[in-house]
């Protein structure tokens, strides 16, 4: 997984007027949630706000990060965990993090790289990539940037689901029905299938 830093400054004010006054100035109100309870047994945040350049590399990216994360000089690790866009301009309302350890698993939508050419595309069929993401769980250090799957072997009529799948040290999240990728047929495969029948 790619890392950068983000730094940040804490904020004590956290109601309507003054999230909108941050965003004013060009910042970001976020908050991040660590180990910490409170007395109901609920996570505790922190509530801080960053530059919205800060975000750029981590928002708009396909790959996933570790964020060192540095409030106040204070630096944990996190990851993004939920993100809000404005419903009509498209500009970051506002963002949650996780903080993260080397032990703790945690869970995150990592990106699919189909790799190969599929039997069934070769046969004339059309290779249909259905998850662009998958959810895996393990501790972040193991969580990898891709995951690669082979679809060499993949024939026409032929899918790929999430339990046909198992990746090193990691637990994949995603229900097990959800088809990952498939090659379907299309009149090319139909006309060869018939051709080779003849």
């Amino acid at each position: 997984m790619k890392s950068l830093s983000i730094s940040g400054s804490s904020r004590t004010e956290v109601g309507k007027k003054s999230t909108n006054a941050l965003r004013h100035q060009g910042l970001v109100p976020c908050c991040i949630y660590g180990e910490a309870k409170d007395e109901n047994g609920n996570p505790v945040s922190k509530a801080f706000s960053v530059t919205v350049e800060s975000l750029r590399k981590l928002v708009y990216s396909p790959d996933i990060h570790v964020v060192d994360l540095t409030i106040d000089g204070v630096t944990v690790k996190a990851v993004m965990k939920d993100i809000q866009f404005h419903p009509v301009k498209d500009n970051i309302l506002h963002v949650d993090f996780y903080e993260v350890t080397e032990t703790k698993p945690i869970v995150m939508a990592v990106p699919v790289k189909l790799e190969g050419l599929a039997e069934g595309v070769r046969a004339g069929g059309k290779l249909v990539q259905l998850q662009r993401t998958l959810k895996v769980k393990a501790a972040y250090s193991l969580i990898p940037e891709k995951l690669f799957i082979n679809v060499s072997s993949l024939g026409l009529g032929k899918s790929i689901k999430v339990g046909d799948l198992s990746f090193e040290n990691l637990e994949l999240v995603t229900v097990k029905e959800a088809l990952v990728c498939a090659v379907k047929t299309t009149r090319a495969s139909q006309a060869a299938a018939a051709a080779a029948k003849k």
